[in-house]
Formats: C-alpha cells, structure tokens, sequence
C-alpha cells in the first residue's frame, strides 16, 4: 500500500461545513473530497500529478483462514 503524507490542516468552520456537504452528497469523506478537489484546481492549473497504486484488497496469497472453511479443527 502507498503511504499519505499527513499534515494538519486548519479550515474556517463555514469551509469546511460547506466541503462536508459535497463529500456527503458525494459518498466521500471530506479526507477524500479535499483530495478530489485539490486534484481538480491543478487539473485546471495544468498540472496532473501522478496517482499512486491503489491499496491492494482482499486477503494476502497464501495466508490460510483460522478456524475457518479451510481449517476444518
């Protein structure tokens, strides 16, 4: 999984409240909304900074279940 960098980031309290609402009717966090939002004012600046890998789901190969379909003890 590629690490965030993570920082504090202080916000007027009507800003945030405002990116609050767009990440909710978005189905984002504000986290992520930010980050969509920081991505789009580049876009438009021309720049396009690369993404990184998405993190990787599911379950590492190899790992076996404990107690599980696979360990019938």
């Amino acid at each position: 999984m590629t690490a965030k960098k993570a920082f504090a980031l202080r916000l007027d309290p009507a800003l945030h409240d405002a990116v609050q609402r767009l990440a909710d009717a978005e189905l984002r966090s504000v986290n992520a909304e930010i980050e969509v939002l920081l991505r789009e004012a580049l876009a438009r600046r021309g720049i396009n900074p690369a993404r990184g890998q998405p993190p990787r789901r599911g379950r590492p190969a190899g790992e076996s279940r404990v107690n599980g379909a696979d360990n019938p003890d």
